[in-house]
């Protein structure tokens, strides 16, 4: 019930052509390209030559990752995004809920998050595109309790959520939360990092994300982007083995 994927800025130091051939010969089956580096909001020419090339080489285009942050970005740089993701044949845009946490956000703040979230939304369902906010700290999303509050909140079905294993949350809790959000998550990052940022091999946290699968496959009806984020080092000559890991992870 899984698609598997990455996300581009896994591979940032490379141009798109590289990305794809990494993607391709790792066996994955889509890319969320990002707009950091490879498909910068606005060049709609550099989206429809990512998207043919992508398309060309037996991948989809499984989102655009955005780094719009709702109630914080100037309004008007949606424009871009959204037309960037459009040319790019992305379903999914992936946002940011503000940029302070929830503790810190004051009510004012919180209210331009869910009203610019709303906004946003209504003009990328015109376009058929989707939204999905990037589960993290440091956002209006730093827990699956407060990501559930917001999105009922912003109370629109085409806005979604990710999710990924907080920062230093032990397994339990982590798959805790996973199952708080059930059919609201959209896609999945795959990592493992601990403790902290380090970056370790997908098998160093096998029993976590054999878990997330178990999950997944019972919560959607349909078929998640489960994408991997980060890979030691940056490392592209370790893709395919993490690709590997992260196809026997999902057999369940």
């Amino acid at each position: 019930m899984s698609r598997l994927g990455i996300c581009s800025v896994t591979l940032r130091h490379l141009d798109p052509a590289g990305v794809i051939s990494a993607v391709a010969g790792a066996g994955l089956e889509c890319v969320e390209w990002g707009g950091d580096v490879h498909v910068p909001p606005g060049e709609e020419a550099v989206a429809r030559a990512v998207r043919e090339a992508t398309v060309d080489a037996g991948l989809a285009v499984a989102s655009y990752g955005s780094y719009y942050r709702a109630g914080h970005t100037d309004p008007g740089e949606f424009d871009a995004v959204l037309r960037s993701a459009v040319a790019l044949g992305a379903p999914r845009v992936r946002i940011w809920a503000g940029a302070t946490g929830t503790d810190a956000t004051p009510p004012e703040q919180r209210r331009a998050v869910v009203e610019d979230t709303r906004r946003v939304a209504a003009l990328a369902a015109d376009a058929g595109v989707e939204l999905a906010y990037e589960f993290h700290r440091n956002t209006l999303t730093d827990g699956a309790a407060h990501t559930l509050r917001l999105l009922d909140e912003v109370d629109r079905a085409e806005v979604r959520t990710y999710w990924q294993p907080p920062v230093d949350l032990p397994d339990a809790e982590a798959l805790t939360g996973l199952d708080v959000l059930g059919g609201r998550v959209a896609a999945v990052h795959a990592f493992s990092w601990w403790p902290g940022t380090t970056r370790l091999p997908l098998t160093a946290r096998a029993p976590l994300w054999r878990r997330a699968f178990e999950r997944l496959s019972t919560e959607s009806a349909a078929p998640l982007d489960v994408l991997l984020e980060f890979v030691p080092g940056d490392d592209e000559r370790l893709l395919p083995r993490e690709a590997a890991t992260l196809r026997a992870l999902a057999a369940v």
